[in-house]
């Protein structure tokens, strides 16, 4: 088997956390989704489990930050364009997102951020690993 990811968010509400997904093109996994929680497909190996708060502390001891407030992680994941990073911007402002940081562009590597509706960050971005600069 391969090594596969499996990154855990807590969710305020799931039915609006899939629709602002599904918004945003991504599919999920009916053999993982209930009414505590949905199995979001990023990539082949790569999953987001939106989990209802509720059901997210039965994993943890600690207590769940505001991600309003508090940053808790930094979830960045690569588009295949320029273009492609700036229609999920898009997508994700008109599903309820908000538009976070501003475009950030280095030539080699070109960046928008936005946060979903429960406040997670999501840097999205196109990478151009050609045009990386040497440091030596």
């Amino acid at each position: 088997m391969e090594t596969k990811i499996f990154l855990n968010l807590a969710v305020k509400d799931l039915k609006k956390a899939i629709s602002f997904f599904t918004e945003l093109g991504f599919s999920f996994n009916p053999k993982f989704t209930n009414e505590q929680g949905t199995c979001m497909i990023i990539g082949d190996n790569i999953n987001v489990m939106l989990l209802v708060e509720e059901f997210y502390k039965t994993f943890t001891n600690k207590e769940l930050c505001d991600a309003a407030t508090t940053s808790e992680v930094l979830i960045s994941i690569s588009m295949e364009s320029r273009q492609k990073v700036d229609e999920i911007l898009d997508k994700a402002v008109k599903a309820g997102g908000t538009d976070y940081i501003g475009t950030k562009d280095y030539g080699w590597m070109y960046q928008r951020t936005f946060l979903d509706i429960d406040g997670h960050h999501w840097e999205v971005f196109f990478m151009d690993e050609s045009k990386i600069p040497n440091n030596e």
